[in-house]
């Protein structure tokens, strides 16, 4: 169990999804993750800032800046820092192919896991078919999440003062929608058959904010969810096997942070 005195200690990170520059974006648990793992290569794989949410009003924290700032840190540490930019950080497209301060942009990776297996890495927008061609929809659906978050945060509010654990209601709501749950499945299946078709292993991916690890299709199909709800993360230990970590659910098992884990 990782600690201040002993950090987690793997070969790869993989985070998406911060959408930092909205009320939801958990940059307090990213930063307690960023202080307590070291990694060879840290993958940020897209909406780490929420260009969309931006444009309509400005929101901006301390807390963000100090994500950027431990992200730089990292990369000065020596660790390789690899951002590939999903559609709401879409202006960061533009950069492809520079380095910024030791961060490496580019619009896709190939990861070549310690086991010699070969994952193609990408946001995965460009396989959603409602990003790609119906943009309008995909921001009409961006706003209907945020509502969401709004409502779960009060509501979760009501939930710590009763002594209840943390409950998603945008999670909840995707699932009981039988054609969210088609969309998912048909976005997996589509990212599985892309890294088929270009002899992968496998997939490593964000963008749908549903943290997955499992064969598809005869590959392995990861997302490494997001840390506005599920505050997740995958790694790779130094023997290429792959983990999805429950960041909440891993400081609960810390003694000394029980107390400040949320519910």
């Amino acid at each position: 169990m990782p600690t201040p005195e002993r950090p987690l200690d793997v070969r790869t990170v993989f985070i998406s999804d911060l959408h930092m520059g909205t009320r939801g974006a958990r940059s307090d648990m990213l930063l307690d993750f960023l202080a307590r793992v070291r990694c060879e290569r840290l993958y940020l794989v897209g909406d780490i800032v929420d260009g969309w949410r931006l444009k309509k009003s400005w929101y901006w924290h301390a807390e963000f800046d100090a994500v950027v700032r431990a992200i730089l840190d990292i990369a000065k540490g020596g660790t390789e820092v690899i951002y590939i930019p999903g559609n709401h950080d879409e202006m960061f497209r533009e950069w492809l192919g520079l380095d910024v301060a030791g961060v490496k942009l580019v619009g896709e990776a190939e990861h070549l896991a310690a086991d010699g297996r070969r994952y193609l890495v990408m946001h995965g927008d460009e396989f959603d078919g409602v990003i790609r061609y119906m943009k309008f929809l995909a921001r009409l659906g961006d706003w209907a999440y945020v509502s969401a978050l709004v409502v779960n945060r009060w509501f979760n509010f009501v939930r710590r003062r009763l002594g209840l654990p943390y409950w998603s209601l945008s999670q909840w709501l995707k699932r009981q929608v039988k054609e969210a749950v088609k969309a998912i499945d048909r976005f997996e299946s589509a990212l599985a058959n892309e890294a088929s078709r270009r002899g992968m292993d496998g997939v490593i991916c964000g963008h749908i904010h549903h943290a997955e690890m499992r064969m598809v299709n005869g590959v392995m199909y990861m997302n490494d969810g997001d840390w506005v709800e599920s505050c997740t993360a995958l790694v790779e230990h130094h023997d290429g096997r792959m983990e999805l970590l429950d960041w909440a659910a891993v400081r609960r098992e810390i003694p000394h942070l029980r107390e400040a884990v949320p519910a």
